[in-house]
């Protein structure tokens, strides 16, 4: 917990001097905010120094679960002291969505937004996005869930294909990859047409599947310059894939790239996805009334193309950023985006939701029940890149499955006891549990989060943690068993 709020206060002295060179006023506050989650993580690092470092499965859990907590207590005070988020809920909401890259935001008007702070709201998505990294290969694993289980490129078994014996350099490995791409996209967008630092904020927005932006319109703000929208949804798509598949790419092992069933599954997937929607959006609406306040310069079908491939990308990968305000096109896409909502990248990457393996997975038992209605005597067992699935494996899923939609459901009924609306109770919880950001109704691409009621956004806040967690982690804690010594 001490090293979490050193590694917190370091990067908010790193927010404190982009508020210095840019002279948005706030840099004191951010320097203080900073020195005090300093000194607080030095404080428990001392306290803690005598005890021991052995950590057990309970232990693991606890810390999994109150990091990303403590993570975002602290890291909600540079919103707290500057003023820029005066309440608690809202800032912990604020902050929460970006550590667990949700994306969802509170802020009406985030260009008047002093930009220490708007680099801070990135940092917290690519600080989040580093963590869930680490969390898939190095920490859920040892807890018997998710993590290597659900990660490998071979067969989601415990252990199968990590890229080092070791799981420290294998983190290393991989976080090397993360801030390559997060400069590669920094430098391409500036490029094209970005300023630096909305280039640096839109890269560790993306790269982490978060979707904060430091425009009011999002990405839409750029929908007269195509190439800055191809050059995101580009990113996106890595983001949302295995992060082991890039470095296969990197080491020449192409080959296992277009092996992996789970890859060739979600890309799949988006190119249906997305041919649909673009054939709809190209038929029946017009992208002017639904752009926000920019105007396509290209015709009716490259636009149709991009805005349907940007979206279906930005939701199925769970980063929502937004070219256009998706609930206003027809409520056919509506209930498609609402549905993709659910599907989530792949594991081993840095998206939310259900993920693609599990999806996969459930298709192929479905398909094996059907054989055995029809040969009960068969042996017929799943089996994922050529490896027969383990019992448990197929148990693990089933599982989260179950879980995943009774927490959606109960999440959604305690949205609607709050008094939102069908569409947008069932929009919120959706968005919220599966890492989203923008959802349907009075909650869209074109609103913010901040009607939401005060302890709606601290039930948001836990369903983006549920979520980011995947399920397990957090829903343990509230066992009895789980408490009691053994």
């Amino acid at each position: 917990m001490g090293v979490l709020l050193l590694f917190n206060g370091g990067f908010m002295l790193l927010s404190s001097l982009v508020s210095l060179l840019t002279h948005d006023g706030v840099t004191f506050e951010l320097t203080l905010s900073a020195f005090f989650v300093l000194f607080l993580g030095v404080f428990i690092m001392l306290l803690s120094r005598n005890h021991t470092k052995q950590i057990q499965k309970r232990e693991g859990y606890i810390i999994v679960s109150f990091g990303w907590v403590l993570m975002s207590l602290s890291g909600m005070l540079p919103y707290l002291f500057t003023g820029v988020i005066p309440d608690i809920s809202s800032a912990f909401f604020e902050t929460m969505s970006g550590y667990t890259t949700t994306g969802s935001t509170i802020l009406n008007d985030i260009e008047s937004v002093p930009k220490g702070i708007l680099f801070w709201r990135s940092t917290t998505h690519w600080i989040g996005g580093m963590g869930i990294i680490v969390l898939a290969i190095a920490i859920l694993p040892l807890l018997g869930i998710g993590g290597m289980q659900l990660f490998a490129a071979e067969a989601p078994g415990p252990s199968s294909d990590k890229l080092h014996p070791r799981i420290t350099d294998t983190a290393k490995r991989l976080w090397f990859i993360y801030v390559g791409y997060t400069l590669a996209e920094t430098i391409l967008l500036s490029v094209a047409g970005m300023s630096f630092f909305d280039a640096i904020n839109h890269a560790m927005s993306t790269l982490s599947t978060g979707g904060f932006s430091t425009k009011n319109n999002s990405v839409a703000h750029w929908n007269n310059t195509p190439i800055i929208q191809y050059i995101i949804t580009f990113f996106m798509l890595i983001a949302g894939t295995n992060f082991v598949l890039s470095y296969f790419a990197f080491t020449g092992k192409i080959r296992k790239i277009f092996r992996d069933q789970e890859f060739k599954f979600l890309m799949t997937f988006i190119g249906i996805s997305t041919f649909i929607v673009a054939l709809v959006l190209y038929n029946n609406v017009d992208l002017t009334l639904s752009s926000f306040d920019h105007p396509q310069i290209f015709g009716t079908l490259e636009s149709s193309f991009r805005h349907a491939f940007f979206q279906v990308v930005a939701v199925i990968t769970t980063t929502g950023f937004v070219t256009a305000d998706f609930t206003a096109w027809t409520p056919f896409l509506t209930i498609v985006f609402f549905g993709l909502m659910f599907m989530g990248g792949s594991a081993g990457s840095t998206s939310g939701g259900v993920k693609g393996v599990r999806h996969m997975l459930m298709i192929k038992s479905g398909f094996l029940e059907f054989k055995r209605a029809l040969h009960p005597n068969a042996i017929l067992q799943p089996r994922h890149n050529g490896s027969i699935l383990k019992e448990e494996v197929v148990y693990n899923i089933y599982a989260f499955f179950i879980l995943y939609l009774l927490s959606f459901i109960f999440g959604a009924l305690v949205f609607g006891a709050l008094g939102l609306d069908f569409e947008s109770a069932i929009g919120v919880a959706a968005s919220s549990l599966g890492n989203v950001g923008p959802a349907l109704g009075s909650y869209g691409p074109a609103f913010s989060y901040s009607e939401l009621p005060e302890f709606g956004k601290w039930w948001a806040s836990f369903l983006m943690l549920l979520g980011r967690l995947e399920l397990f982690t957090v829903l343990i804690l509230f066992t009895t068993f789980f408490w009691k010594k053994h």
